[in-house]
């Protein structure tokens, strides 16, 4: 596949990208059909604006044609109401990668991403004889079904390979070991890029993934990907609470979108990053942590609510009131102790009890089907928290669940934390783009 060539950023070319050297402020059908249509993404016009929406006859709204923006000054996926499927994929760039073909890729997924996020193939069924579709086609018929499409990167891209050594951010190095993590597996853990794809539709969430993937082969390649099912957080409060497989209302007290100053406070780098580039992203934590639910199953129905703290039917917390109620940390019951056990997972968990520290939650149940060595249900949920400071904020609030009474019937089995950049801000923008060296 013959590529457009470019220098190394310079005085003469600080101001372009793999898409500007094809000429001043190109287009997405001019970039990507400008010898760069191997994996057959191709482009069309695409819609800004706000969230818009199909009605249906008996006027309600139809989440097949509702979109979220993919331009802003974040990337979508994020504070956006979550959806209620997930694929989520990590790649590691092949021996063969260099700077300039992985700049190529990032290009070509912002390009097809801004295609997928409004309900648009990435190219055609009928391409050249000989030559496969350019889009896989499993979503033709489908609708858009709020799909958002959220880039990251991981802490190893930032070695010699790519020039990008000095460009790793304080906040992006390794956790270290963190409290209960004795059973982290390698294999489905780390990665130098992620991408997240979020829908209404789980197969339209897999067409994005899957596509991205046949763009950057040769380039990237998964290392590991996660499905996920029955969102496990709320993100707006338009939405109900939804429950973990463990039956709990999950999120309550979560970071919601109306809340735009607990979002600038807690989520998006600001001004204290060491890397400009990530001014306007976020720092995003994953964690598959197994459920042991045969086990929990057969728990008792008070000992499940002392570890939650909180009623499981109604999501009400112990010390009384709705679901919404202030926790009361000091109030006490009939035998003196507190209504909320000291060691459930809402008091440990609690920015009252963690330095002020909130995190965005916005996880997902997954099952693998069966343990085949133990006979049991292989699920549980697929954690996912964005945060501006990983180490004060996520880090901080897991150490202080060592002593959560949960801790009997989880296992976290894979960890990870990427650097998700901010968002693209108009045709010819591509994820790292400032990273690399090009303005943006």
């Amino acid at each position: 596949m013959d590529r457009p060539t470019h220098p190394a950023p310079s005085d003469a070319s600080a101001a372009e990208g793999p898409g500007d050297r094809l000429g001043p402020r190109v287009g997405r059908r001019g970039f990507l059909t400008a010898g760069l249509t191997g994996a057959g993404v191709v482009a069309g016009a695409v819609a800004g604006g706000g969230v818009a929406y199909a009605v249906t006859s008996d006027g309600q709204a139809d989440p097949a044609d509702e979109t979220v923006p993919f331009y802003g000054d974040h990337q979508a996926g994020i504070v956006t109401p979550q959806q209620n499927s997930l694929v989520f994929a990590a790649f590691d760039a092949t021996d063969t990668a260099t700077a300039e073909s992985l700049q190529v890729t990032l290009a070509r997924w912002a390009a097809a991403a801004s295609l997928l996020t409004v309900g648009k193939p990435i190219g055609p069924v009928e391409t050249r004889a000989g030559a496969p579709p350019a889009d896989t086609g499993e979503a033709f018929d489908l609708g858009v079904y709020r799909l958002t499409v959220t880039v990251g990167f991981g802490a190893s891209m930032f070695d010699d390979r790519f020039g990008l050594k000095g460009k790793l951010p304080a906040a992006l190095q390794p956790l270290g070991q963190l409290a209960v993590d004795t059973s982290i597996d390698p294999s489905i853990s780390g990665g130098d890029l992620c991408v997240q794809a979020c829908a209404e539709d789980p197969q339209v969430a897999f067409h994005a993934v899957r596509n991205l993937a046949r763009i950057g082969r040769g380039t990237v390649a998964i290392r590991w990907l996660q499905q996920g099912f029955g969102r496990a957080s709320a993100t707006s409060t338009s939405q109900v609470t939804p429950r973990n497989l463990m039956g709990f209302k999950d999120g309550t007290d979560n970071i919601k979108a109306e809340d735009p100053g607990v979002a600038d406070a807690q989520v998006w780098v600001g001004d204290e990053t060491d890397q400009s580039w990530m001014t306007g992203g976020s720092y995003l934590v994953t964690r598959k942590i197994r459920m042991h639910l045969e086990a929990w199953d057969s728990d008792d129905i008070s000992d499940q609510e002392r570890i939650f703290a909180r009623h499981k039917d109604s999501g009400a917390p112990l010390s009384g009131g709705t679901e919404f109620t202030k926790l009361d940390f000091h109030k006490r019951g009939d035998t003196g102790a507190t209504a909320i056990d000291r060691r459930s997972h809402v008091r440990l968990a609690h920015p009252d009890n963690n330095g002020g520290a909130q995190i965005l939650r916005r996880g997902y149940n997954y099952t693998d089907g069966m343990d085949n060595r133990t006979g049991t249900l292989a699920a549980g949920l697929f954690f996912m928290a964005y945060q501006k400071n990983a180490h004060t904020q996520f880090a901080r609030i897991q150490n202080s669940l060592a002593e959560d009474g949960l801790n009997e019937y989880i296992t976290p089995i894979s960890s990870s934390l990427f650097a998700v950049p901010p968002g693209l801000n108009q045709i010819g923008d591509w994820y790292g783009k400032e990273m690399f060296g090009y303005p943006g």
